[in-house]
Parts: structure tokens; sequence; C-alpha cells
């Protein structure tokens, strides 16, 4: 029951709110990955292995659920990546987009609220993003990156460890 003189609406929260929200979560939320990739290694080396704007991607992509979404949300993110960083222009934002795109139609697919399957898709999807960005460096830069597939494989699944924990605290948000 309400008062006299208070609305029976204004307990809810209005369309334009919750699209506020959203709006304040495609930005905001990518900022900060972004930022604590580019500053937190600077101060704890241990934590450089961390990829936060990727888990960021992934998660907009198995929670939305739209490839094209994932795939505009993936290129922003990576580019930006890209601009923050001493990398070529680019190349973040190609393998970012593939992932969200590959991310989002995995999550069309399958029930990705079950903590097991975000684990082994974050793990997978990390070893791709891995794996494809060293491809383009060798074909489109003609870098001779090395690819260490133990490294990689720790890395990726250190990183699927923190994405479900995250992913829990971003459902939240």
């Amino acid at each position: 029951m309400t008062n006299l003189g208070e609305p029976l609406y204004s307990k809810q929260r209005t369309v334009r709110e919750r699209t506020r929200g959203h709006y304040v979560f495609f930005v905001l939320v990518p900022l900060l990955a972004l930022m604590f990739q580019v500053y937190v290694p600077l101060f704890i080396a241990s934590l450089a292995y961390l990829e936060l704007p990727l888990l960021v991607t992934l998660h907009t992509a198995l929670t939305r659920r739209s490839p094209v979404l994932a795939l505009s949300y993936g290129c922003a993110v990576g580019l930006l990546q890209d601009a923050l960083s001493n990398l070529p222009l680019g190349m973040y934002g190609i393998v970012k987009t593939l992932v969200g795109f590959f991310a989002a139609n995995i999550s069309m697919r399958v029930d990705v609220e079950n903590s097991l399957v975000r684990f082994l898709t974050s793990l997978t999807l990390y070893f791709f993003h891995q794996f494809f960005y060293w491809v383009l460096a060798r074909a489109l830069l003609g870098q001779q990156l090395d690819f260490d597939l133990a490294s990689s494989i720790l890395f990726a699944v250190l990183n699927a460890a923190v994405a479900v924990p995250l992913f829990q605290l971003l459902d939240k948000l």
C-alpha cells in the first residue's frame, strides 16, 4: 500500500532509468577493465596474465546473446585496448571481435548460466584469443613471436578461474 501523496509507479524503475544503467554498464565496466589491464601490472607484475577486457567482452557476449552486439562490443573494447597499449592498432580489435562473435553464438546454443559451462567457455575462448593473436601477428605483421603452449594453457585456466566469480559479480550489477 502506498501513501496518499506518493504515486503508484514511484517504486518501480522507469524504462529510461533501466536503460541508463545499461549504458553505464557498457561504458564504465570496460573502461575499468582497461585501466586495470594497463596500470595494475605496473605495480603487481604477477597479475599481468589477467585479461580483464577479454573477460568483460565474454560476459557481455554470453549474457546478451546477440552476435551483432558482441561484434561491436568486442571491436570497441579491443580498439580501446590497442589505443592504450604500444601494440599495433587493430590487433586486439580483430581478435576480440571474433571472440565476442563466437561467445554470442555459443550462448545462443548452450545454457551459459552454469558455472562449469562459463569456466569451459572462458578457458577455450581465452586460448583462442591468444592463439589467434599469435596467428595475426605472424601473418599480418611478420613478427616472429613464439607461442608457448604450456603457459597459454596455464593462463587460460587462471583467467577462466577468475571469470566465474567475475561473471557472477557482473550479473548482479
